[in-house]
């Protein structure tokens, strides 16, 4: 190593004049947006919002002009406020939360040399410091804080953030004729080390040549903001339902004003009486009331098709769920990202940390007499006392006690997890044994073992290396006893099987033995072999379950890792990815040689790509959404970022880079492939909800138009006044967000098929309920109105209403079309046919239910001549509620009727 005093370290001036002529080390942050821009966005971008707004103008003017109702102004105003403000604030408070992330981050300190005084100091500078030029102190732990050349000393460092690829790459000191070139990117140059990559070993200077926006971390952080982003699925669906519900309320309305018309001007009574001219001055002015009237009972009819209550549902539904997955270390940075998840037909997964632990384990140790076991206190204690010696006396790696806890620092990832078998005890019991090491051999690629001379009770040499270099030496092998044995053919050939089994699994294999020889050119001769460990990087216990739960979700979950094809094959059968002899495993080079058509024709039986290259992670992408295909990726490095920023939804990971994170709408903070299902399981929730209440709205906004276009042609006027169907349009609207908006997470919604992008929001089943539940409201309101047996059970004492029917009865009606509505919510949350299943998860839904109804029984007594309400007697209302309970058995029979059609 260079001495501190001939590094060329620059002073305080020169990194200033360097930081003037080639930038900071900062990374240019993304434009942030203020609160009043993004609500600004989330108002313009949302189509429902827009024809809400369409409605509240309209409304605004006929209250203006004392034609209309500023209640209904006042309640489509809040909801769109509500609306756009909930989903707004829930993104800008998570946005904020992962700005402070990436703040935390820019606090890193690094160890530069600087000239101070005349004296060459290592200073501790935050990593937006750096600047290009200074000469950095890399050490194991460390991360690479900006692209450069390695001046002096020898490192290993782990660039899977940069390339994907999880094995360790040496970096060396590069010669004195060495030229830097910027501009070519090699992640395998032994001389060039890389922003983002992790020191794992070894201790080298670094000259720094590329900072900030310039590095190749940098340049791929700039050129992601510049990707256009697809809508998301829920927002395609709702654009065309609302595009629906519009034509529905616009036609409707002026065919009801048509109808309202023509009823006035043919079978009006009053018209031309006492008149010597159709066109006198009293038929012109009650023909322009009449007109006035139509038009704003087409207002009305516009207003109430409209769901007021569904965007601002959807932001409610959405908020809530993104602070119950933050719980479940979830971070959605974006509101629709959850929804988006619970669309996915395909997910790209990394391996490493996601699916696996994302640390190296020991996983089995075999005895040379073929016994297997998977825990250190497992094996005989005299062979467990000698494997205890061999791997403690034996590293690089310096294990630690402290409050019982192990901790392990320095060494490679293999002696870590050598450490990790072992254990607390295992270490405080080598410890004891105050054995001295003499003369050591370091690991190197050429020999492919490391040896280490002990003294005291074990007085040898150690040798810890690859199996098939050392199984060749051993002469002799020690029992379970720790009795010594002569090696036979028959016991190398069982040891050499079980190697291969381990490979096979994707085990990285070490093999143990000791030697009487010392460290030189004899040290291999009649070895006495020890053990067998596989190590690798184990299944999380939880993924292969969550994997399943995806599988039967209809999630096809391909694996993308940088491993090579064999050990990616082994850990997808063990998670279960790879179950039958047609499922795919392709390499990176094999996607290369294939069309995008061959892709294509393949895409449905990948299972695994191996070897991936950034490249092939985005043309996956690229390929899956031109099958129309909602896509995820999951990522944690720089190269992941290209893939996630494309996705329909991104997962980034906790442990990630910041720039994969800031690419990805979702970020996973544990990791886990289980909490990414379990995204997809909220955003499933959602999208039932929004269904639910989509069917429970447009029932209600079915019936009313239809029984205010056909009232007219009866001689009923307008069954349901003017401020009666405003009434019902804010309670059962807002109200019934609430309700439906709360309904539970359930595990069968992973058992349904991922909805295509193109497919609609309303399916076949939401159809028959919708014109099923819509038709029959329309009919039993009609058959109340007109038949006299209803007539007869209220009192015919009160006010007339339209010249012949009694404000009680009116009254009677406006209760039951209510309540009708309301218990129909009980047939729209569930699709069983009890249809209290599930309902102690949402006991909201209740309680809003019941509001309806206290509300309603409270308007006929306040309501009078603004609500067209007189009280009823406990008579009439014992008729009124059982009229309204058949809305459940005919739903129920539906939903019968419909099961059996559809099996």
């Amino acid at each position: 190593m260079l001495k501190r005093h001939e590094i060329p370290a620059l002073t305080d001036e020169q990194a200033e004049e360097s930081r003037k002529k080639h930038g900071s080390n900062a990374l240019t942050p993304p434009e942030q947006t203020s609160f009043w821009k993004e609500l600004w966005e989330t108002f313009r971008g949302d189509a429902l919002i827009r024809i809400l707004t369409v409605a509240l103008a309209i409304t605004v003017v006929f209250a203006i002009v004392g034609v209309g109702d500023w209640l209904e102004a006042v309640g489509i105003a809040i909801a769109v406020v509500l609306a756009t403000t909930v989903s707004t604030y829930s993104e800008y408070s998570n946005n904020q939360l992962f700005q402070k992330l990436q703040d935390e981050y820019s606090k890193i300190l690094c160890k530069v040399f600087r000239k101070r005084d005349g004296v060459v100091q290592i200073c501790d500078l935050k990593i937006d410091d750096i600047v290009t030029g200074d000469f950095v102190l890399l050490q194991a732990g460390d991360k690479v804080c900006a692209d450069g050349v390695l001046v002096e000393g020898e490192l290993k460092v782990n660039q899977a953030s940069l390339n994907g690829e999880s094995e360790e790459a040496p970096k060396k000191a590069a010669p004195d004729d060495y030229v830097y070139d910027g501009d070519k990117v090699d992640f395998l140059d032994k001389h060039k080390v890389y922003r983002g990559a992790v020191v794992t070993s070894g201790e080298a200077v670094m000259q720094v040549k590329c900072v900030g926006d310039q590095s190749q971390f940098g340049k791929l952080a700039q050129e992601l903001k510049d990707d256009e982003e697809r809508e998301s699925p829920l927002k395609v669906k709702l654009g065309k339902v609302a595009d629906v519900i519009s034509r529905f309320g616009y036609i409707g309305g002026t065919l009801i004003a048509v109808a309202f018309m023509i009823n006035c001007a043919f079978f009006n009574p009053t018209l031309l009486e006492g008149a010597t001219s159709y066109f006198s001055m009293p038929n012109l002015m009650q023909i322009l009331s009449d007109l006035v009237h139509s038009i704003t009972l087409a207002v009305v009819v516009i207003v109430v098709a409209v769901p007021e209550g569904l965007p601002m549902m959807i932001a409610l539904v959405s908020g809530l769920n993104m602070k119950k997955l933050l719980k479940d270390n979830i971070l959605i940075r974006k509101i629709d990202g959850a929804e988006t998840a619970g669309s996915l037909n395909i997910l790209f997964s990394d391996k490493t940390g996601t699916i696996t632990k994302g640390a190296l384990q020991v996983v089995d140790f075999v005895s040379a007499e073929n016994r297997d076991y998977q825990s250190f206190q497992d094996v005989p204690e005299a062979l467990r006392e000698m494997l205890l010696i061999n791997i403690c006396g034996n590293t690089n790696a310096v294990a630690l006690v402290n409050n019982g806890k192990l901790q392990v620092t320095g060494g490679n990832a293999t002696e870590r997890a050598l450490h990790e078998f072992v254990g607390p005890e295992g270490t405080l019991a080598y410890e004891a044994y105050k054995l001295e090491c003499g003369e050591t051999l370091m690991f190197n690629s050429a020999n492919k073992y490391s040896a280490s001379e002990i003294k005291g009770k074990l007085d040898r040499a150690i040798i810890k290396g690859a199996p098939e270099k050392l199984l060749a030496y051993c002469t002799h092998y020690y029992g379970e006893d720790l009795q010594v044995h002569p090696m036979t053919e028959a016991v190398r050939a069982a040891l050499e099987e079980r190697m291969a089994v381990l490979s096979e699994k994707a085990m990285r294999v070490l093999a143990f033995a000791t030697s009487d020889n010392r460290i030189g050119e004899h040290l291999l001769q009649d070895m006495t072999f020890v053990g067998l460990v596989g190590i690798r990087d184990e299944l999380r216990p939880e993924a292969v379950q969550a994997i399943r739960t995806a599988k039967r979700a209809g999630i096809q979950v391909v694996m993308v890792t940088g491993d090579k094809k064999e050990t990616a094959a082994a850990i997808a059968r063990d998670a279960k990815l790879i179950e039958s002899e047609d499922d795919l495993v392709l390499t990176s080079d094999d996607l290369a040689a294939l069309s995008d058509e061959e892709l294509k024709q393949r895409l449905p039986r990948l299972r695994v790509v191996a070897r991936a290259l950034p490249t092939d992670k985005s043309r996956l992408v690229r390929v899956s959404q031109e099958m129309n295909l909602v896509v995820g990726m999951t990522g944690d490095g720089v190269n992941d970022a290209p893939a996630l920023k494309k996705a329909d939804v991104g997962f980034a990971m906790g442990s990630g880079t910041e720039v994969s994170k800031e690419a990805a709408e979702i970020t996973i903070l544990d990791d886990n492939f289980n909490s990414l299902v379990k995204t997809v399981l909220y955003g499933r929730t959602i999208y039932n909800n929004i269904r639910k209440f989509i069917v429970f709205q447009l029932t209600i906004n079915i019936s009313a138009v239809l029984i205010a276009f056909i009232g007219p042609f009866t001689g009923m006027g307008t069954p349901l006044s003017v401020t009666q169907m405003l009434w019902v349009n804010i309670v059962m609207d807002t109200l019934a967000a609430l309700a439906l908006g709360g309904e539970p997470a359930l595990d069968r919604y992973m058992d349904e098929k991922p909805k295509r992008r193109d497919e609609s929001i309303v399916s076949k089943d939401m159809w028959s309920s919708l014109l099923t539940m819509g038709i029959y409201l329309t009919a039993a309101s009609l058959l109340f109105l007109e038949h006299p047996f209803f007539q007869s059970l209220f009192r015919a004492e009160g006010e007339l209403v339209f010249g012949t029917r009694d404000i009680y009865f009116m009254t009677g009606f406006f209760c039951f079309y209510v309540l009708s509505a309301m218990l129909n919510g009980f047939n729209a949350r569930t699709e069983k046919i009890n249809i209290f299943d599930n309902i102690g998860g949402n006991k909201m839904f209740l309680y809003i239910m019941a509001l309806i109804a206290g509300v309603q029984v409270l308007m006929t007594f306040v309501g009078g001549p603004i609500l067209r309400t007189a009280p009823l007697t406990l008579s009439e209302w014992g008729w009124v509620v059982l009229f309204s309970l058949i809305v459940l058995p005919v739903g129920t029979l539906r939903k019968l009727i419909f099961r059996s059609h559809k099996d």
